[in-house]
């Protein structure tokens, strides 16, 4: 005669009675409600652990109409493949990831760039049940596209183009001024910003207004501004330096307005046999990795990328106040572009 194995399904009803709770207050333990204690959330969840319980994920969204899921729209450039994004995005994108992830919920990650591509009813579809958009500032058609949703209290932002809503951002002017500042340190009179400063680049707007700060502070007049239009920012970077040498104006540093720029900046100063930073000085802003490598290795601002993660996944969630920017800090990274 065969044995028959007889297997029992552990219920919540075995937890609370090993935990001695009641089976109400295991499921709200176990979900994360604020109301239970440390103590009797600590107790519930060594029980559930001994005896193998897992929570029905699953089941639990059907009953409360939550997905534990956060869309996460990442705005590219037009025409410009997945691999082409700035890495500045790439770093906010996997900081946005884990801080999600850190508070029970998963990422659904949408990279949009084209008008086909564009879609945003992540929470009416009940696939999220918040919204983080990021990216750049010059897609004009993505941007257009999402700006009904932007100020809501499920969405939270990063580089949208548009100022009449909440948004997070890096603490440009205190950046653009703690940039300057370094190279006025290092001795450098003729600094010039390098940048787009249309009307759709608030924090590049808000960065020069630092950059001012500091000049004024110094007595060193109003500064200018230099910008040769191009399809990257590097490639921007790159002409705005060409531009610079072959002009009238004496110049011996700048400040440019991401890391991707001062890159092509360091490259053509270089390559016209201009020695960084003992003639020209050099400061980024965005603390990107790539920095370490270029000759010589770029000065920077970095903004906290761990606290914008959080910030934004807790503006997504309703926790953040409407109105002014959120401003995540920034801090001087020292590298060797900059005496």
């Amino acid at each position: 005669m065969t044995e028959k194995r007889i297997t029992t399904r552990v219920t919540s009803f075995d937890v609370a009675e090993l935990a001695g709770v009641n089976q109400s207050t295991v499921s709200r333990a176990l979900n994360g409600d604020p109301s239970i204690t440390d103590g009797t959330r600590t107790r519930i969840e060594e029980a559930a652990r001994k005896l193998g319980y897992r929570v029905d994920s699953r089941a639990a969204r059907l009953r409360t109409g939550l997905t534990a899921t956060i869309a996460v729209v990442v705005i590219a450039r037009a025409g410009l493949s997945v691999t082409e994004i700035n890495p500045f995005h790439y770093s906010l994108l996997g900081n946005v990831c884990a801080a999600a992830a850190a508070r029970g919920y998963q990422s659904l990650v949408s990279f949009q760039a084209e008008r086909a591509d564009l879609y945003s009813d992540f929470i009416e579809s009940r696939q999220a049940d918040a919204v983080v958009l990021l990216g750049t500032s010059t897609n004009d058609t993505a941007w257009e596209f999402h700006r009904h949703m932007l100020g809501r209290s499920d969405v939270a932002c990063w580089g949208s183009p548009f100022a009449d809503h909440r948004r997070i951002a890096s603490d440009n002017r205190a950046g653009g001024l703690l940039a300057t500042e370094r190279l006025i340190k290092g001795g450098y009179r003729n600094i010039v910003f390098v940048g787009d400063l249309d009307d759709r680049q608030a924090q590049f707007r808000e960065r020069f207004e630092g950059y001012q700060d500091a000049l004024e502070k110094q007595g060193l007049g109003a500064g200018r501004a230099m910008n040769s239009p191009a399809d990257t920012r590097f490639e921007q970077g790159r002409k705005s330096a060409q531009a610079l040498i072959a002009g009238d104006e004496a110049f011996d540093a700048l400040f440019c307005c991401c890391d991707a720029t001062a890159l092509g900046a360091i490259e053509e100063l270089v390559r016209s046999g201009v020695s960084v930073p003992q003639q020209v000085g050099v400061v980024g802003f965005d603390g990107l990795g790539s920095g370490v490598h270029s000759n010589p290795p770029l000065t920077t601002i970095e903004p906290d990328f761990s606290l914008a993660g959080k910030m934004l996944v807790a503006a997504a969630l309703g926790e953040a106040d409407a109105g002014a920017p959120h401003r995540v800090p920034v801090r001087l990274v020292e590298r060797s572009s900059a005496l």
